[in-house]
């Protein structure tokens, strides 16, 4: 089941449809083929075999994708990093993941010069420049591009249990984890997420988010499976997203939170502008509710919910139940299974708030290297998430927080996410984040973050008395407030609060 066969399949039954968008490229699936084959046989020309790994660090390019369906189509093993990681971070994955290649983008040739040494593994012709002047100590990828052939290489076998990748998790909480995905996983992702957003090889797939990110992979995957027209935007900017979904009448987007709240305050927001999209969906983490409704309201019908982890857990809040189910984040799809699981293991009961376990079709083979960390997480076939939340009559699964942000006030749990939800609803603020921070009388205490609206008024001590007034209980009550310009993000667009508690709030001692 090799998923990097899909390429060629779609360059020979509808070659002449469009493949791929990005800024002024503009190929067909028979020139992406082209471009696919050249790059596989430089691969092979340089000694690369199948199970070798080789990173990927590049910002959204064309050449993120050529080197993921080069790579994958001679068995390689995709290992996308962040372009954001820096000199010594960058090594340790590097090593850690073993990979004996790079393919990386002109911003990152100094990060990579400055751990050449810690990089025995991989060799100076290995490490292959994308885009700006060709530097010494460096491949040039054009280059490498014009002297190889675009006949399609000699074919690899690939069994269902070979390696497709190894995507590190965000780090939010730490060293990140390699997370393996098989070939028969990834081509899970491609027929299931194909049915879930009703995708055909007519639809037009955009993506606004960084392509290392895993939550890409849900509608990159089954944009490969169909053949569809895949418009990738090399960084998100809000107005240029609503001019490009109305120009390339794009139908589907998969965007995190940040995204969606971006693009509805954007003064070119407009039903008319939006009018081509069929599914818009939201991933990374939770859309607070007063976002929701408003997306909801100027765009009905089209709006999915997915909650899940790269390691494989996954609920989908399907836009037809949107109405009903507006505070879940959806239930099981297709094979697929979910439970509530008390401190000990076992079971809750319909309405007990427990930790999120699962298993399904795309559930990780383990951490790479790391057995002891995939015993821990896969328990008898089941994951466990280290998320709160519960169950309802009808199976949807409510999302009370994650596990690692829950806040001990003086012996009670206080989950930031409820907080957050009062927060939004003040009418200067954009976005919010509460995590706790350490105080001498109650052990914890919730602290508040926010950006407001370009033009607001408000100032921290009357956030501050305005939520208080308005949380359900003294133990939700928020020992300060901080306006900041904007929330420190990773490359998948999730905020960091354990940024934001270590850079600001450390070491702070409060008395609420």
């Amino acid at each position: 089941m090799n998923v990097g066969s899909l390429v060629a399949r779609h360059a020979r039954y509808r070659g002449d449809h469009l493949a791929l968008v990005c800024g002024e490229t503009r190929l067909t699936w028979s020139g992406l083929s082209a471009r696919v084959n050249r790059l596989a046989n430089v691969f092979l020309m340089l000694g690369l075999t199948k199970g070798d790994k080789i990173a990927v660090v590049m910002p959204n390019c064309v050449e993120v994708l050529e080197t993921y369906w080069a790579a994958i189509q001679i068995g390689l093993v995709l290992v996308p990093l962040s372009p954001l990681l820096r000199g010594a971070a960058l090594a340790a994955l590097l090593r850690d993941s073993d990979s004996i290649a790079v393919v990386l983008g002109d911003g990152m040739a100094d990060e990579l010069d400055s751990v050449r040494s810690e990089l025995p593994a991989i060799s100076a012709e290995r490490m292959i420049k994308v885009g700006g002047a060709r530097r010494n100590g460096f491949v040039d990828y054009a280059t490498l591009m014009e002297v190889a052939s675009d006949v399609a290489p000699p074919g690899v076998e690939i069994e269902n249990d070979d390696l497709f990748n190894i995507v590190y998790s965000s780090g939010t909480t730490g060293m990140p984890k390699g997370i393996v995905h098989t070939h028969q996983i990834r081509a899970m992702y491609c027929s299931l997420f194909a049915s879930t957003w009703r995708m055909t090889p007519e639809s037009v797939v955009m993506h606004a988010g960084s392509l290392v990110f895993n939550g890409a992979f849900v509608t990159l995957m089954p944009a490969l499976f169909l053949g569809t027209t895949y418009v990738l935007q090399a960084r998100f900017d809000a107005v240029e997203f609503i001019e490009t979904v109305a120009r390339e009448k794009v139908t589907h987007v998969m965007m995190v939170p940040s995204q969606i709240v971006a693009v509805m305050n954007a003064p070119n927001f407009s039903a008319e502008k939006l009018a081509s999209l069929q599914m818009l969906g939201s991933v990374g983490a939770p859309l607070h509710r007063q976002h929701k409704d408003r997306l909801t309201a100027a765009l009905p019908g089209i709006f999915y919910e997915l909650y899940g982890l790269t390691e494989g857990v996954v609920t989908i809040l399907d836009k037809e139940d949107v109405s009903g189910k507006a505070g879940s984040v959806g239930g099981n799809q297709p094979f697929f299974e979910l439970r509530i699981a008390g401190s000990n293991g076992a079971e809750l009961p319909v309405g007990e708030v427990g930790e999120i376990v699962g298993r399904s079709p795309i559930l990780m083979t383990g951490y790479y290297k790391r057995p002891d960390l995939t015993a821990d997480a896969i328990r008898d076939g089941w994951m466990f998430t280290g998320d709160m939340g519960y169950l309802d009559a009808d199976g949807f699964l409510y999302l009370v927080d994650r596990k690692k942000d829950l806040i001990i006030s003086g012996g009670v749990n206080v989950y930031p996410k409820d907080i957050e939800e009062v927060v939004v609803t003040h009418p200067d603020v954009v976005e919010a984040a509460v995590f706790g921070i350490p105080s001498d009388k109650w052990g914890e205490a919730p602290m508040g973050a926010v950006v407001l609206r370009a033009g607001a008024s408000a100032d921290e001590a009357a956030l501050k008395h305005w939520v208080n007034e308005r949380v359900g209980a003294r133990y939700q009550q928020l020992c300060g407030v901080v306006i900041l310009p904007e929330f420190p993000r990773n490359a998948a667009g999730k905020t960091l609060k354990r940024l934001m508690r270590d850079e600001y709030w450390k070491g702070m001692e409060v008395q609420i």
